[in-house]
C-alpha cells in the first residue's frame, strides 16, 4: 500500500548569509514545489513554507519562511521534505506513476522467478536506477529502462525486469 506521504525535495546546505538554502526536488516539475504548500519533516512535525524559488546549476535556490541568516539555514541541510499524497497531481496514465509508489515491490523475471523488492530509487546523474535487495548476497541496482524494466504493475504489487546477464547470481558481488 502506498505511502499516505511522499517524499518531494532535500535541503543541501545553505546559500549566502541571508538564510537561503539549496534545495533538490524529486518532482517532475522541480518549480512546482511552492504550489504544494507547506512542506514537512520526515515526522510531520515540522512545517517549512517555500517563500521564494529558483533554478540554479543543478538544484533550486530556495527561502524559508523563518529562516533567516546562514546559521538557521545551515541547521536544516540534509534534512527530507515531504507532502501528503493528496496534494500530488494525480497521475496523468498507467504508465506514469511516482518512484515512492515502486518501494516494496516485488521484482521477478519474465518467467515469474523471484529476484527480490525494489528498497528505493537512486539517481547519481546518468538516469534512474532501481536498488533491489536480495534474497541472498549484497543489493543490486538495474538501470530503471525499458530494457531491463519492460513492466511495472502497481495494482498487483510487482516489476518484471529482464536483467543483464549474471547481474542476479547470488555469487556475484552485487
Amino acid at each position: 500500500m502506498p505511502s499516505e506521504r511522499v517524499r518531494v525535495a532535500k535541503i543541501g546546505a545553505a546559500h549566502g548569509v541571508r538564510g537561503e538554502v539549496r534545495l533538490f526536488a524529486y518532482t517532475e516539475d522541480p518549480l512546482a514545489l511552492r504550489a504544494y504548500g507547506e512542506l514537512e519533516d520526515e515526522s510531520g512535525t515540522r512545517r517549512f513554507r517555500i517563500v521564494s524559488l529558483r533554478s540554479a546549476k543543478d538544484h533550486l535556490i530556495a527561502r524559508i519562511e523563518g529562516v533567516g541568516d546562514r546559521n538557521e539555514a545551515a541547521s536544516l541541510t540534509h534534512l527530507e521534505l515531504y507532502i501528503p499524497r493528496a496534494r500530488l497531481p494525480q497521475r496523468k496514465d498507467a504508465d506514469t506513476f511516482y518512484q515512492a509508489d515502486l518501494v516494496g515491490l516485488s521484482v521477478e523475471t519474465k518467467e515469474g522467478e523471484k529476484l527480490g523488492e525494489v528498497i528505493g530509487v537512486r539517481n547519481f546523474g546518468a538516469g534512474d536506477l532501481l536498488e533491489i535487495k536480495r534474497a541472498q548476497g549484497e543489493n543490486v541496482l538495474i538501470p530503471f529502462i525499458d530494457r531491463y524494466v519492460p513492466a511495472v504493475d502497481i495494482a498487483n504489487g510487482k516489476i518484471v525486469a529482464d536483467p543483464p546477464q549474471g547481474l542476479f547470481d547470488v555469487n556475484a558481488k552485487g
